[in-house]
């Protein structure tokens, strides 16, 4: 009887141990679990399944488990589907150098770049302030694939015996606003009245040449005006205290002067000879960028168009786009300027960008006529309407 229930005990021992043992091994197998799960968070680890995901509201964190897979797939948050990163097609980079601080006649390109007109194209574009001589030689040199300028600045670089590479591709504004502002009791409503009184001058040869051409077709005598070497920074104070007549463009600086008490005059050097209907601003290229790269130089074409019609439907929109690049300009003058412009960027143009070239060759001719050039500009050179959108 002792023997059975020694036999006995021995066999309630052995069962006892046997389950402390299985025990022991699923909590062990529990807690290797919930250190993979805890290394996986740690660690970043996606555990997103193809639906959506389950987030925490109240802390924000994404448990990475799928609720309803979990209900009806028993076996979906034990088998998570890792994702891979998408690979995105890299962007085309375009330089693009401006010709001066950025104000309303370089709108369009800002609201291209803010609204994400030129990502929608494929590229990105690196808006460059000018260097002291100039966008035209930094895009000749192909330091920048395309920039801002006017026709009369670029003439130097087409009436070379080897011609820089560039060539104008649209027309930021169609018709030329420059012209001669003064204040109102000096009465110089025409180009004759300019005589006797001081004009501020840049001593460009071709400015000066512009002035005395509007003269002569007005009866006026160039020799009896008073020149004033001076680069006018504030037009306001200038016609106040030194000189009588400023060159202004009025998009900008005429616009900017309603914004004051001051009554002035102004007349336009289209309207007294349309030979100087010529095209202030332009958008141009390198050459060779443009031989290379035709379709993203369209592309560029058709964001800011898209960005100069935006300006066009939407100025004080645009305005508020253009001070967030440049937010040391007065508001009241951006929108001003930007309302002005609305009517100006395409006006009487086929298609934004424009370029005609009757008007185009024709100044091109009256600077080889006045002997201003040192190699005539064949007619048809320097510009193209080959990547305009409305083409």
């Amino acid at each position: 009887m002792k023997k059975i229930l020694s036999a006995l005990l021995v066999c309630i021992v052995i069962t006892l141990l046997l389950c402390s043992c299985s025990q022991n091994s699923d909590e062990k197998d529990n807690s290797n679990s919930s250190d993979i799960g805890s290394a996986e968070i740690e660690t970043g680890v996606d555990v997103k399944t193809d639906k959506q995901t389950n987030t925490n509201t109240d802390t924000g964190i994404n448990t990475g488990i799928d609720t309803k897979d979990s209900a009806d797939n028993p076996t979906s948050a034990a088998s998570p589907k890792i994702e891979k990163d998408v690979v995105l097609p890299e962007l085309q980079n375009i330089n693009f150098v401006l010709d001066w601080t950025p104000n309303t006649n370089h709108t369009g390109i800002y609201v291209a770049s803010e609204l994400g007109y030129f990502a929608e194209e494929g590229l990105t574009v690196d808006i460059q302030s000018p260097p002291e001589d100039g966008a035209e030689a930094l895009v000749a040199a192909g330091r920048a694939d395309i920039g801002v300028s006017f026709q009369d600045y670029l003439a130097p670089a087409f009436a070379m015996e080897n011609p820089l590479p560039l060539t104008a591709i649209a027309t930021l504004i169609n018709h030329n606003t420059s012209g001669i502002v003064s204040l109102k009791d000096k009465e110089i409503t025409s180009p004759a009245k300019l005589e006797g009184h001081t004009y501020a001058t840049w001593n460009l040869p071709i400015e000066q040449a512009i002035l005395k051409q509007v003269m002569a077709d007005d009866q006026g005598d160039w020799s009896k005006v008073e020149l004033f070497p001076s680069t006018v920074t504030d037009i306001q104070a200038s016609l106040q205290t030194q000189v009588d007549a400023v060159w202004i463009y009025y998009g900008w600086d005429g616009v900017a002067l309603e914004q004051t008490d001051l009554e002035t005059n102004y007349w336009y050097f289209k309207d007294i000879n349309p030979v100087f209907d010529y095209y202030s601003p332009l958008l141009f290229a390198n050459n060779n960028f443009l031989g290379k790269n035709p379709n993203a130089v369209r592309a560029f074409l058709h964001a800011v168009n898209k960005g100069y019609q935006y300006a066009i439907d939407n100025p004080e929109k645009a305005a508020d786009i253009l001070l967030q690049a440049a937010p040391g300009l007065d508001r009241e003058i951006v929108v001003a300027s930007q309302k002005w412009l609305a009517n100006e960027y395409i006006s009487d143009a086929p298609y934004w960008g424009y370029i005609d070239a009757e008007r185009w060759n024709g100044f091109y001719a009256w600077l080889w006529e006045k002997e201003l050039i040192e190699h005539e500009i064949s007619a048809g050179m320097g510009f193209t309407n080959e990547y305009l959108p409305g083409k």
